[in-house]
């Protein structure tokens, strides 16, 4: 018997920038991942371009921007209810700083979200998915500049008022938190790293956070019956050992990510991060009104992505070190891990989710969950192309076990949409061989490929979940 609600949001996500492509086309302007060649490794790394090059997969992605009516056909194929996807803000607002919008941008999103409406798919948008234009980055430092918040208000007031009919879930910000490890990914912010304060992060991250709340009042005041959302990225965080130093470790290790939600849930910044504040000569200059607006303006739900979990340790002695996209740990002995070193840990969903919901009291989303893995395209019995992904229906049925197991426990959650429901170009490297879908792209690392779409197995096993709203699913342990 499954024990997901009979209006659970079934489906899938991807952002703008990792599908698109299309990078110059309809009058849309570059953004930051158009100088990210190497994704978030290449950042951290150093790695940003002064301009678009030919090894930066992003620039054609996917080919989504042309092919979109077919993906989403794919998608009401396999039954989704909802399909999570970004504005490219650089098409709306090619600098990120003009008073008009481009309306090539805006008709664009028109088309997509009545194809997806057209099946019954609600579109879940988030509004900034690490796109901030590059016009921002290079004029203003991206969101080190308090002007910043005005332009993202003209942006969301634009695509609200644009789409008030057709979108009622929106997040604010994709993964909000990254911007402490990754800044210009997350932020557009032009200075390197090494030269970066943490002050001058402090700073941007409050600019971000009463944008986020002003969006916020924003949407329900022009969408009356829509939902805004923030979304962190979920890291779950155990103590290597029972020693209490490492339970303390990753008690202040897990505020990294807990004070993201908590301003956006509780609408204030709480007292240990005042302290932390005090202690390091951290001094955050604040609008007047600024605390009104983060008190007054707090989320309807809360989102966040999973992939792994971590461990910390004041003394991890010859434990290896391991960690996700912005997440640095230690090996855990008891779970396993993907071909990346991301260690699998459905139970921690679990954790992560029952965790959250007793903070906050409010519904949670999962917008994030998938596995990345290195995929061979096969002739089924069918003589079909395909590919016989049993790993990956292994992973994601462990976390939507748990995930069920987490509602019964009390949890209110609202749905489910699995991280590159279609193959695209990853995030932390650029690459294509890091698969994720539930649908293969024929698009290779050198960048050939014919774009072709087939269906995994993957896709009928999903299908069938969504079917029987999770009575499909494995629970034999």
């Amino acid at each position: 018997m499954s024990y997901f609600p009979k209006d659970f949001l079934w489906g899938g996500a991807v952002a703008a920038n990792q599908c698109e492509g299309a990078y110059q086309e309809g009058g849309k302007g570059l953004s930051v991942q158009d100088v990210l060649p190497q994704g978030i490794a290449g950042e951290r790394k150093g790695i940003i371009t002064d301009g678009p090059t030919k090894d930066n997969l992003k620039l054609e992605g996917i080919d989504f921007y042309h092919r979109y009516k077919e993906d989403v056909k794919l998608f009401a194929e396999m039954g989704f209810k909802v399909f999570r996807t970004s504005i490219a803000w650089s098409r709306i607002f090619p600098c990120g700083d003009e008073e008009e919008p481009n309306e090539e941008g805006l008709a664009f999103y028109d088309s997509l979200f009545d194809e997806c409406l057209k099946y019954g798919i609600q579109p879940l948008v988030t509004i900034s998915h690490y796109e901030t234009p590059l016009g921002l980055a290079d004029k203003y430092d991206g969101w080190r500049n308090p002007k910043l918040i005005d332009f993202y208000l003209n942006y969301c007031r634009t695509i609200f008022e644009r789409y008030k009919d057709k979108v009622k879930y929106w997040l604010t910000f994709n993964e909000i938190n990254s911007l402490m490890h990754a800044p210009f990914t997350s932020g557009g912010i032009r200075t390197p790293l090494a030269d970066l304060t943490e002050q001058d992060l402090y700073q941007a991250i409050h600019h971000e956070l009463v944008a986020s709340a002003m969006a916020t009042k924003l949407a329900h005041e022009i969408i009356p019956d829509g939902k805004v959302g923030c979304m962190i990225l979920g890291v779950t965080i155990y103590p290597l050992t029972p020693d209490p130093d490492d339970v303390i470790k990753t008690m202040l290790h897990d505020r990294d990510t807990l004070l993201f939600a908590d301003i956006h849930a509780r609408g204030k910044y709480p007292k240990y991060i005042k302290n932390y504040f005090e202690e390091k000569g951290i001094h955050i200059q604040m609008g007047p009104e600024d605390e009104k607006i983060l008190a007054e303006n707090t989320v309807d739900f809360i989102s966040f992505s999973y992939y792994s979990s971590i461990c910390d340790s004041v003394h991890p002695g010859d434990a290896k070190e391991t960690g996700g996209n912005l997440s640095h740990g230690y090996v855990n002995p008891y779970v396993k891990a993907t071909e990346w070193g991301w260690q699998i840990d459905p139970k921690g969903l679990r954790y992560t989710l029952n965790r959250l919901y007793d903070r906050y009291q409010l519904p949670l989303f999962i917008v994030e969950n998938g596995l990345g893995a290195v995929d061979k395209l096969v002739k089924g019995a069918d003589g079909e192309w395909t590919v016989e992904d049993d790993y990956r229906i292994e992973f994601l049925n462990a976390h939507l076990v748990e995930a069920e197991k987490a509602i019964r426990d009390g949890v209110e959650l609202m749905g489910y949409t699995s991280w590159g429901c279609i193959d695209l170009v990853s995030a932390s490297t650029a690459q294509m061989k890091k698969r994720y879908g539930y649908i293969y792209v024929d698009r290779n690392d050198d960048g050939t490929g014919t774009l072709k779409r087939y269906r995994k197995k993957s896709f009928y096993w999903y299908k069938d979940v969504i079917a029987t709203n999770g009575d499909s699913l494995d629970r034999t342990e």
